[in-house]
């Protein structure tokens, strides 16, 4: 969707479709409210009445906020979006909400139609927003300008990361994860390293490599690289990449299986946000680490009663192979650490489904050591318009993962607190000195969806991306 600014009042700009919204209380003075009326529009939250004779569309609102202008702008554009016309216009309404319409426009426009043998004709390809506000005071066309380039990264990037969750695991293996990185790096002028088999063993990544034995698509560290000149902070990017999990030997049942592409959208999550650092040139210089891997049967399948060394050394009990994203972590995250000395950590893995029991399916977990830098994602989060709740760590949970063979088991004696017990095994793989700097984001609910709600259409959210970046942005002057 093409989305553009233009330094004119509302009434002079040319476009097929106009879009307001509105509240119960504007609805009563609104010049259309007869028709309104007897349409059965009662400005309920984005509950639509097309007024085609005046090639109106009014969109309803509870209030004008960044949550309620964003869901409203998504539902109006994906409805515009089967209606005949090609351009859409509307006001603006402060410029502090101006990027929650641009993002509302793009991101609830997308659509992906690569496996679609004819994909559906959309008339509607421009959305023009005025620097009129709706009171038709005239804003400052030079802040909306720079607000408009900003957004439309951070949401390109955004549906990026969802082209690449969506893609299916015959197309996206880790080979191809890494072939994509590198096309990233040439286009974006990143830096790329990729390790291959070969490369895992020499850096002794034992517990990635195991995964990743079965499958006839073998492993990939994928490491992309921003660095600016005099960054302000240094980041570490670290992302779970199963381009398939179908559970190892511990197999997962077989509707347990459908969506299993979607496991790599940690490792997708990372590299979209690098994208958007670099095209927003940001003082930041950034590290994205992903652990490609894709986690099968077969005759050598790494099994339950495993005992697998990690990069740092530590030794793994397994004891279920479906706990195979947080031992692909553990080696990249010993990896990251020591090739970049980083200001912070963060980690990004649809990792479990018991953050989903725990938060529910639209919520980002956050877990880590230190409080105000979780509390500080948490702002992030609303302020971008991503849900995230914080999981607390504690010390008889930790008791949970204790081995009696290894220095740790990859899953929790006890039934209880999995999103938890799954990050405290992470920490055994961060270094003391990394532990108040460390954050990690479990992303199983937030990341894919079955069913649109609002921004997102049915598949990759993109979750963690627009928080990130927001993150970076306030925390990183």
């Amino acid at each position: 969707m093409n989305v553009k600014l233009a330094n004119q009042p509302l009434e002079l700009i040319h476009a097929d479709l106009t879009l307001e919204f509105l509240t119960a209380s504007q609805l009563e003075t609104h010049s259309h409210k007869s028709l309104l009326t007897q349409a059965g529009f009662k400005a309920e939250a984005e509950q639509l009445c097309p007024l085609h004779e005046h090639r109106l569309l009014i969109c309803g609102i509870s209030d004008v906020s960044h949550e309620n202008l964003r869901s409203a702008m998504a539902t109006a554009i994906k409805t515009a979006m089967n209606y005949g016309y090609a351009s859409i216009k509307l006001s603006q309404y402060g410029e502090n909400l101006f990027k929650s319409l641009i993002e509302g426009a793009i991101l609830g426009s997308y659509q992906f139609n690569s496996y679609k043998s004819q994909p559906k004709a959309i008339s509607l390809k421009e959305v023009i927003f005025s620097t009129q506000n709706i009171d038709k005071i005239a804003l400052n066309a030079d802040t909306l300008t720079s607000i408009l380039e900003e957004s439309i990264i951070i949401s390109n990037a955004t549906n990026f990361v969802r082209n690449l969750v969506n893609q299916t695991p015959y197309d996206m293996t880790p080979q191809g994860m890494a072939i994509t990185a590198d096309s990233l790096s040439k286009t974006n002028n990143l830096d790329c390293t990729i390790l291959d088999v070969n490369g895992l063993e020499s850096e002794k990544m034992n517990a990635m490599l195991s995964v990743g034995r079965a499958s006839i698509n073998p492993p990939r560290l994928i490491h992309l690289s921003y660095k600016p000149k005099n960054p302000k902070k240094v980041i570490t990017l670290v992302g779970k990449g199963l381009t398939y999990d179908s559970g190892g030997l511990s197999l997962k049942a077989a509707a347990s299986m459908v969506t299993m592409k979607m496991d790599k959208a940690g490792g997708c999550a990372v590299m979209g946000v690098i994208k958007a650092v670099s095209e927003l040139k940001l003082d930041i210089e950034v590290h994205a680490f992903v652990g490609a891997v894709e986690n099968m049967i077969g005759g050598n399948a790494y099994k339950p009663d495993d005992v697998l060394v990690a990069k740092n050394g530590k030794t793994i009990e397994v004891r279920n192979t479906d706990a195979e994203g947080r031992l692909v972590l553990a080696d990249v995250l010993g990896y990251a650490q020591e090739k970049i000395k980083a200001d912070y950590i963060f980690d990004y893995a649809t990792l479990t489904g018991a953050c989903m029991v725990a938060l529910g399916p639209y919520t980002t977990g956050v877990m880590g050591h230190n409080e105000e830098l979780k509390q500080e994602w948490l702002n992030a989060a609303e302020k971008s318009g991503e849900y995230c709740g914080i999981l607390p760590f504690n010390r008889h949970l930790k008791k949970l993962i204790k081995s009696d063979l290894a220095d740790v088991c990859n899953v929790s004696s006890k039934p209880y607190g999995g999103a938890i017990t799954a990050a405290l095994f992470l920490d055994n793989f961060i270094d003391e000195d990394m532990k108040q700097k460390w954050v990690h984001f479990d992303i199983a609910g937030s990341a894919y969806t079955e069913s649109a709600w609002d921004v997102h259409t049915y598949g990759g959210t993109g979750a963690g991306v627009r928080m990130t970046l927001n993150w970076l942005i306030e925390n990183c002057k």
